[in-house]
């Protein structure tokens, strides 16, 4: 399998610059690692009060993309590493990108349900499903259409 080395920078760099806003890290409180005491520990929010955030989830959507453009430059790494070796090591190499892919896709939609912002919702839905119709296959991956989307999701957010 091979892809052109302008179209993994190209995807790796829409997918990393794609949604920009509200990407810091996020560190993890003591109330969430049980160090705090339990009087300041608060309750995590519930899905349907952070479906009210659309900042807090495109926040999340961001740094989603984000990871999936690390992730998907080191799957490209691991199928180019692979191909030179066994039919096992194709075989294992494919079914983890399928296996990434399948998780991105599944993280974009499950956004896409909790999203109340209809544009927000549209979009991450229709990441989601473009993300879902690889199925697997990363030479499927068209950066323009991946540019296209992320500046549906920018717009959604009201970062473009």
């Amino acid at each position: 399998m091979r892809i052109p080395a302008l179209a993994v920078v190209t995807i790796s760099a829409v997918l990393l610059a794609g949604c920009t806003g509200g990407d810091e890290p996020s560190a993890p409180s003591a109330a969430a690692n049980g160090s705090a005491p339990a009087a300041q520990q608060t309750e995590p929010p519930t899905d349907a009060a952070l479906s009210e955030d659309t900042e807090a989830i495109c926040a999340q959507a961001s740094r989603t993309s984000n990871e999936f453009g690390k992730t998907f430059a080191e799957d490209y790494q691991l199928l180019v590493r692979a191909a030179a070796e066994s039919k096992e090591a194709k075989a294992k190499a494919q079914e983890k990108v399928t296996r990434d892919l399948q998780n991105f896709s599944f993280a974009l939609l499950d956004m896409s349900k909790l999203a109340a912002d209809p544009a927000v919702k549209k979009a991450l839905g229709s990441m989601g499903a473009q993300v879902t119709a690889l199925k697997g296959d990363v030479t499927k991956v068209d950066e323009k259409k991946l540019a296209e989307l992320h500046a549906v999701l920018d717009k959604a957010c009201g970062r473009g």
